[in-house]
């Protein structure tokens, strides 16, 4: 979010809003990280025969993570472009 939108609120509003999106931003990133590592180990992971990964194993879940991370990464930026689109229609955002 952008400081900028806090403009008109009290210093100490200001703080609790930053502080409450913070903390959200957190917690969303947590949540994306053990989703990722549910996921991947539940489609990867087949045996325990071993305290390490297998090779095969091992593979899977990098490449497990590599996709769930573009596939994260791209969907953040796609949001943040219909966002942008979204501020522009409303004349909040001049046009970059």
């Amino acid at each position: 979010m952008d400081p900028e939108m806090l403009n008109g609120f009290a210093e100490e509003d200001k703080a609790k809003m930053l502080g409450m999106i913070e903390a959200m931003q957190t917690r969303d990133s947590l949540k994306m990280y053990n989703n990722l590592v549910e996921k991947c180990f539940n489609t990867c992971v087949q045996s325990f025969r071993r305290k390490s990964l297998e090779k095969d194993e091992e593979r899977c879940v990098s490449k497990c993570c590599e996709k769930f991370l573009k596939h994260s990464a791209r969907t953040s930026l796609r949001f943040a472009e219909l966002n942008q689109q979204s501020m522009q229609g409303m004349g909040g955002a001049p046009p970059q």
